[in-house]
Parts: structure tokens; sequence; C-alpha cells
């Protein structure tokens, strides 16, 4: 079994719709947000405690896997599932973001790209072929072909130069993917200009891959122009396939993202920015190590009802962060997956409903003013 996917709903006002999303792993409903284990594991959280926040899927990150524990390592193990101890999906992205973020240590040519590792200064050659190849041997649910995906803002002649690329990766992946159990989603790439979006979607659906990704956003434009890019992208995928949108897990991004059509989300923002001692709430970003914090001995959050926020102050977890305590980063990472989680479900389930449009009417302006802005 590879993927399947259905369109179980959809709002007849706007592009969200719910779907399901059949791994070998396990279901996914969707929309769904997808937590980033770069390195085989989420940051601060075990995979009990994933399970527990009714997680389904996870992403990994076949450049960071293959540097570190090395394949062959995950490949002895029985494959990424068996090595991590993890029984739902598993997304593995290929390294082409690192071209973006690794911008000053990579090379690119027709070829591929190679890398100069942040570990240790060694140099590697990662063709469309190999990280296709790793990625078979990572044994993931998803596995995503090489693309490039340039900073912004760019020239339109840069861009165009990198959605012709991506097209000709994603075919070369295309011819080397073997395993039968494992989906392979094309990028499309074009950055803000609406016709090379166009031109990127429709090479990749003449390729007939199971899902496809919109790639090469929040990476710093400001959001209009990432909601005004989806609104011009989306229409050309094709509507009985998933569509991924990489890099985005703020609250009012998600819902403006399930609002054009989106089914999948992955950011690294939710736990980041809880190392950072920064949590979500119904009123907006609290940044818990702040003094006037110091003898509060109420919950992060009044209106959630995770565990964090049920056992503990937020005194105490100011107190474990401002100490060096591991136990407040790992309370303050539960808290904000658990708070995208639970968004996750009222849209899936305003959706179930059928009045997703007065969801999204109700909330949209509240997520925009408290989230929209700078994190």
């Amino acid at each position: 079994m590879s993927i399947s996917f259905k369109v179980l709903t959809a709002c007849p006002e706007t592009g969200a719709r719910l779907g399901l999303l059949e791994t070998a792993h396990g279901n996914v409903e969707t929309p769904a947000f997808m937590p980033v284990g770069t390195q085989g594991t989420v940051k601060g959280i075990t995979v009990e405690e994933l399970a527990e926040l009714q997680t389904a899927m996870i992403l990994g990150n076949c450049y960071h896997l293959y540097l570190r524990p090395g394949i062959e390592v995950i490949a002895r193990a029985g494959g990424l599932h068996k090595l991590i101890n993890w029984h739902g999906g598993i997304l593995t992205d290929s390294g082409g973001f690192q071209i973006f973020s690794l911008g000053g240590m990579c090379r690119l040519d027709d070829g591929g790209v190679t890398f100069q590792s942040h570990i240790d200064g060694s140099t590697h050659y990662l063709t469309p072929e190999r990280v296709t190849r790793l990625q078979n041997l990572l044994g993931s649910d998803i596995a995503m072909v090489l693309d490039q995906c340039p900073p912004y803002p760019s020239s339109r002649e840069e861009m165009r130069e990198a959605v012709e690329r991506t097209s000709r990766w994603a075919w070369r992946c295309r011819q080397a993917h073997l395993r039968s159990d494992q989906a392979l989603f094309a990028i499309v790439q074009g950055g803000v200009y609406p016709d090379l979006r166009e031109i990127s979607a429709r090479d990749l659906v003449a390729m007939d891959f199971p899902g496809y990704a919109i790639g090469g956003l929040s990476v710093g434009e400001p959001k209009e122009e990432m909601y005004r890019t989806l609104e011009v992208t989306v229409p050309h995928l094709p509507a009985k396939k998933p569509r991924y949108l990489m890099g985005v897990g703020s609250p009012d991004a998600l819902l403006e993202g399930v609002r054009r059509g989106i089914d999948l989300f992955d950011c690294v923002l939710p736990t980041r920015i809880a190392r950072n001692g920064r949590v979500m709430t119904a009123g907006g970003y609290l940044t818990i190590r702040n003094a006037v914090y110091a003898a509060d001995m109420s919950p992060l959050d009044r209106s959630c009802g995770c565990p964090v926020c049920r056992n503990y102050s937020r005194a105490y977890i100011r107190h474990l962060l401002n100490a060096g305590e591991v136990l407040g980063l790992r309370l303050t990472t539960y808290h904000n997956l658990y708070f995208l989680a639970q968004l996750m479900r009222e849209i899936r389930e305003a959706l179930r409903q059928g009045n997703f449009a007065r969801y999204y009417e109700a909330n949209a302006p509240r997520l925009n003013k408290l989230f929209g802005g700078a994190v």
C-alpha cells in the first residue's frame, strides 16, 4: 500500500475540505498539522506523548538523518519508524529546504547539490536519484522530491530557473522511486509569481504524482502575499489528491491555508518558540520568561484543557525555564502542540458539521489579530 486520499466533504463557500489520508501506518484526518522531527525526534517530546496528543503524522528530514545517525544505521534498524518506535505516519523532506536555509554551505548545479556539512565540514553531493533512494531506505510513508527553494525576494529569472530545475529534478526522482508502499510528493515552486506557479503546477501535475506540496512560501514574504499565492496555485492542483503547504504553523496561517484548500501543514514554529519560553494561548503569544509571571499561579492558558495547563502554573514553568531545567521547555512544547492540535480538531469538526464558513468568519479576525504579526 502506498497512500490513498479521499475528500469526505467540502465547504461550498470556500476551498476548505475534510479528507482522509490512509497510509501503511494509519490514517490521517485532514486538514492536519504535522509536528517536525527533523532528526528523528520532535524536540522535547516523546513518541508516547505525541500519540497522547493524537498526532497522526510527523516529519523527518532526509538530509539531517543522512548525516547522523546515517541511513545505514536506520536501515539496519528496519527503517525510521522502527528506529524511533513511532507507529504513526512519517513524511520525510528531501533536503531541498536546506538549499535555502544553508545557502552559504551548498552549491547547486543541474545534477544536484553539494552540501558542506554543518557538523564537520565534510562535503556531500546529493542528486535527485540519491535523495530518492535514501528516502526509500528510510521507509517513510511520504517522501518528497528534491527541489530548489529560492529565497524571498528573488528575481523572476532566478525563480524561473528554479522552477525549471525543480521540474527536471522531480522527473528524475519519479524515475528513481522504487517503493510501492511509499508515496512520492512533488513540490510546486515559483515564489510569488502567479504565472510561474501555474507553470510549475502544470509541469508537475502532468507527471502524475500521488500528492503535491506548495513550497517556497513562509520564507520571509508578507502573509498577504502567501495567501494570494495559494489562491492562484491551488486551483491548478488535482482536487482528488492531497495538498501540503510546507513550513506553515501559526494559528492564523493554518486557518487561512485551510480556507484555501490545503490539507497538510508542517512547521518548527510551535516547538522552536516553546524552547524560548513563548507559548500560544487564546489571548495570543505569551512570553513566559517575563518577570511579570514570577508569582503568577494561573495556568499558561485558562481556556486550555491540556495536562500542562491543568497541573502547572506560569510561575513554576517560568522558574524551570530560567533555571535551565529541561522540564520547562518540555511543558511549553507539549502545550503548544496541544494548542495547534486542538485548533485543527475544531476546524475538522466545523467541516464535518458543514459550518466551516461560519467558523472562519467567527475566528479568522481574532486569529489574524493575535497571531498575524511577527512572532
